[in-house]
């Protein structure tokens, strides 16, 4: 009977072409019909609105993650009453910062934010109305409604009844497009007819465009879909080739990246204790942020084996990156790419920032970092650790003659804890070369560091060097789990048994391309489900 029951789990070729519905609900997470905008992507929008640079993120509250682990999932993107507050505060600040009377860049920012103003053949209301109907056009990502214009246009009025000016009363309106829903959510058509609904051309550059740049669609991607030409795959490839080019693809490595990476809060939660760490500055820390974005998004754009995430033979570098990781020659406080001669520093694993988000204050952790590798690497699920089981030290200096790794093995005894750690600690261990700030050591506790580890399989490896070399064997084990985690993220949701036809058509794809992101990205816009959405109906 078991047997039988998994059968039925299966999908065949047609269901490919299918979404998750109502009667497929145990294996979907839920119908999102709109979701909110995160933080990031809230400023990200009103930067490439208005073109000024507003850093508002930092006063929203953070957004939690869901589905997939990423903070773009709309089941988790509520709207609360403090973040509606902070939604009018930024509002406010946006108008305001950009629409100055004088400052750098003001009039012309004014002129292209305000074209049309009243004159004696145009009253102040029709002027008002040809700027906010291209204002929201573009920051509602589609054709704005009559009647919505016709509210902003309400709120122009009060202006102009108290006696403000022409240029205040645009200003009180476009504050208003800001607060409203059609800008502060990513709404799609919820038709009449229970079904799957292809996209719209609006909606689909909303899709592409807050998937690849975390922000709003660019006048090619609106006039693309104004035209029907969205439509067709070979201008969505077009168009997501430009995309990938644009520096607004820098936001990929920020926020898909930097979230998959499980480095968005690095130094924030916790960071290496000054006074053992006094190397440990605010500029080293920017610099192994910008490291892993850097790297990131160069294989992003230059379309490079995403294999090299494990192993590759370059760093980006500054002088005081240089210093931690021995590199000579390095100077200036701009990253540079490096060639490197040691195996054991290129990718991911060799990383500050990976290297130190999965550190203590005082010391490494090998069951974080192989948690890390199992997790991140390989996709393989790690459970919490069981209640009342005893801490390990937070600090690594010798204690009682142990080494911190002795000290680990002592606490596996528990039957508890064996299962997990006998997976976590060897890949750990392969990685205790390098201290909390990702500096190479040979000792600790004034012993040698044994970084040698033999995985439950029975593959035994000494270094990092060893390690990357029996992760590559596992490649398709890795390139499946970040196909998943960036479907989940293009998608804004949690993944579903209907999405696996696009994990393994990506999947076959990507050995046929040397594991290039290209292909990857190509498979997921033009999948059925990113296309795609499906309608429950109206009751």
């Amino acid at each position: 009977l078991l047997t039988k029951w998994i059968g039925t789990l299966q999908i065949d070729e047609a269901d490919c072409n299918m979404l998750a519905n109502e009667e497929s609900v145990a294996w979907y997470s839920g119908d999102v019909m709109s979701r909110r905008l995160n933080r990031m992507e809230y400023e990200y929008t009103l930067r490439d609105l208005f073109g000024v640079d507003l850093h508002v993120a930092h006063l929203f509250p953070a957004d939690g993650a869901g589905g997939e682990g990423f903070d773009n999932d709309g089941a988790a993107l509520f709207l609360s009453a403090i973040q509606m507050e902070k939604y009018l505060a930024g509002a406010d600040l946006a108008v305001e910062t950009a629409l100055p009377e004088s400052g750098e860049g003001a009039a012309e920012r004014v002129a292209h934010l305000i074209p049309v103003l009243p004159s004696d053949t145009l009253a102040p209301r029709d002027a008002a109305r040809q700027v906010l109907e291209g204002f929201a056009y573009r920051a509602w990502r589609k054709p704005p409604p009559a009647e919505s214009i016709e509210g902003l246009l309400t709120v122009f009025d009060r202006g102009q009844a108290r006696g403000d000016r022409y240029e205040k009363s645009i200003k009180l309106a476009m504050k208003a497009a800001l607060v409203s829903p059609h800008f502060m959510f990513l709404a799609e058509p919820h038709p009449i007819e229970k079904g799957n609904y292809a996209l719209g051309g609006y909606e689909l550059a909303s899709r592409l465009s807050y998937f690849l740049w975390s922000s709003m669609p660019d006048d090619g991607l609106l006039a693309s879909a104004a035209s029907g030409a969205l439509q067709d795959p070979n201008e969505i490839q077009v168009q997501v080739t430009r995309m990938l080019q644009d520096p607004k693809a820098e936001a990929l490595g920020r926020q898909f990246g930097g979230q998959w990476m499980g480095i968005s809060q690095l130094g924030e939660l916790v960071k290496p204790d000054e006074n053992r760490f006094p190397e440990f500055t605010p500029a080293l820390l920017a610099a192994m942020r910008a490291e892993a974005f850097t790297y990131f998004n160069t294989i992003i754009r230059e379309n490079r084996s995403l294999l090299e995430l494990i192993q590759s033979d370059y760093a980006f570098v500054n002088k005081d990156l240089a210093a931690i990781y021995g590199i000579s020659g390095v100077e200036g406080e701009s990253l540079q790419r490096v060639q490197l001669a040691d195996a054991s520093r290129g990718g991911l694993l060799g990383m500050g920032a990976v290297l130190m988000q999965t550190s203590h204050a005082l010391r490494t952790s090998p069951v974080l970092r192989g948690k890390w590798v199992m997790e991140t690497i390989l996709g393989a699920h790690v459970p919490p650790p069981p209640p009342n089981v005893p801490s390990l030290p937070a600090d690594d200096r010798n204690t009682a003659g142990l080494t911190f790794r002795q000290q680990l093995e002592v606490h596996r005894e528990n039957a508890e804890c064996a299962g997990c750690h006998s997976k976590m600690d060897p890949l750990g261990f392969g990685l205790e070369n390098y201290d909390p700030i990702g500096r190479w050591r040979a000792t600790q506790a004034d012993q040698p560091i044994d970084a040698s580890g033999v995985l439950p399989t029975g593959e035994a490896f000494n270094g990092p060097g060893e390690l990357k070399t029996i992760l590559m064997s596992q490649k398709d084990a890795f390139a499946t789990n970040f196909s998943r985690k960036m479907l989940g993220y293009a998608l804004g949701r949690a993944l579903n048994r209907f999405d696996n036809c696009v994990v393994d058509d990506s999947m076959e794809a990507l050995r046929a391309n040397d594991y290039r992101p290209g292909v990857l990205i190509s498979q997921i816009v033009l999948s059925y489900p990113f296309r795609h959405r499906y309608s429950s109906g109206t009751s």
